[in-house]
């Protein structure tokens, strides 16, 4: 056997690899014994057909998979011996004709790239710190009363009033209408609606719609024009202006819980409003936390790849590539788009995000091993334990999580990660901001 080693660029490289065809002949028999036993051919029962005629049929594959299954095991044995990284899958191609002796073979492949750190200390990040207080705590329980608001006919008596001597419909209201458009004096599909219910200031409807509708009682109409946008959805009348007839039929209040001992309750919290204000402030505090630990981890990664130099390997890429094209048709089927399976989707869309995620996973495997940045047992199980505080029986859920192998290793990456930004983090010019809940949520 004879090899030869080429360096075709910066990652690719060939290795020509030459044997003995005397070195398949083993193999060959082997093989052509084994389809022996299970070919048929017309005139012999299985088992019976003569090798000449097994020989005669098969023997051109057989010779194939023989030689090359050879040139494989002999192409790993040489990456072994000599200690080289390959990135991806090697492409195989014989050189020579199955008859020929030697038989050659080409194995072209790429290895991984060296990886050039940079300076740390020139990234540039912003760690965000936002203070979870009573105000903020008071917004979170509007947003609960509003998820949980009824509505009572305005001018009727209720458990809860009867929403003031004003009947007419206001911001807030959800109204009751039917309504007709007309475009020069036709009506047309989709400007009919009868007994339609919205609540007016949620925009939903068009504005010109929805200041019409304000200050109608039950029972009143009103005429007025209506310009659709020129990028509306409805194309038959986008761009038009249709003259419109509504009619209210019924103006109903919103009336909000109040946050006391009853609304806690409702909430799951036994103990009353104290309690509940607790459980607020414990969640939104996890939710800051989570929400400033992402931003510093987006941050950071952007910077390793910024400042870090490396050759892409181009096999790695395009195998992230398909894997990003197969996360796109499943998240289609799941949209429920039909035939998701044989959509179109042009490769070129993920080129970009592929390249830079296998540059960001090599640099972190890098920089993982130069710092020694592993996942330590007591970092996973207090990640599990942070992760699992949240429900109601964390014991539970923590059984969940070790109790299959591939939640443990989702858990170990993320604190692999969290292990690499609080590295790169105290090496980088670090500026702190303070900013609200609401300019947290913002941040891009």
């Amino acid at each position: 056997m004879s090899v030869t080693i080429e360096n075709l660029g910066n990652l690719d490289r060939k290795i020509t690899i030459s044997f003995p065809k005397a070195d398949t002949a083993q193999a060959r028999t082997a093989r052509l014994q084994k389809l022996s036993k299970t070919v048929k051919m017309a005139g012999f029962r299985p088992g019976k057909v003569p090798m000449k005629m097994v020989e005669a049929q098969y023997g051109m594959q057989v010779d194939f998979e023989a030689q090359f299954d050879h040139a494989t095991n002999l192409f790993y044995d040489i990456v072994k011996k000599q200690e080289l990284k390959i990135a991806g899958q090697p492409s195989l191609e014989p050189k020579s004709d199955m008859t020929a002796d030697p038989v050659v073979y080409d194995a072209k492949f790429e290895v991984f790239p060296e990886v050039k750190m940079g300076d740390l200390s020139k990234a540039e990040i912003t760690r965000y710190a936002t203070e979870v207080n009573d105000a903020e705590i008071d917004k979170t329980l509007e947003v609960l009363r509003k998820q949980r608001v009824h509505f009572h006919t305005r001018g009727e008596e209720s458990a809860h009033g009867n929403g003031g001597a004003n009947t007419a419909a206001q911001t807030g209201d959800q109204v009751t209408v039917d309504f007709v458009g007309k475009i020069d004096g036709v009506e047309f599909a989709g400007g009919k609606a009868e007994n339609f219910t919205f609540v007016l200031g949620e925009g939903r409807m068009l504005p010109e719609f929805e200041t019409a509708s304000l200050g109608l009682k039950a029972g009143e109409s009103k005429v007025f024009p209506l310009a659709f946008p020129a990028d509306y959805q409805g194309k038959e009348v986008a761009g038009k202006t249709a003259d419109f007839t509504v009619t209210m039929k019924k103006v109903e209040w919103p009336h909000l819980p109040e946050v006391n001992d009853e609304f806690a309750k409702s909430l799951g919290v036994a103990e009353g409003v104290a309690k509940m204000r607790e459980e607020v402030r414990t969640n939104l505090t996890r939710e800051v936390k989570r929400r400033t630990q992402t931003l510093l981890k987006s941050q950071v990664m952007e910077s390793l790849t910024k400042i870090c130099e490396l050759d892409v390997p181009k096999g790695l890429a395009a195998q992230e590539q398909e894997r990003l094209i197969a996360n796109a048709r499943q998240d289609l089927a799941a949209r429920g788009i039909p035939n998701a399976k044989d959509a179109p989707i042009p490769a070129e869309l993920f080129t970009a995000q592929a390249e830079q995620r296998v540059k960001l996973g090599l640099i972190l495997n890098e920089l993982v091993k130069q710092q020694k940045l592993e996942a330590k047992p007591e970092q996973i199980k207090a990640e599990i334990e942070e992760q699992s505080s949240s429900y109601e029986d964390p014991k539970e859920v923590m059984r969940w999580y070790y109790s299959d192998p591939k939640r443990l290793a989702d858990v170990e990456a993320l604190v692999l990660e969290n292990n690499v930004v609080a590295y790169v983090s105290s090496l980088a010019k670090v500026t702190e901001k303070a900013v609200s809940f609401e300019e947290l949520s913002q941040v891009q």
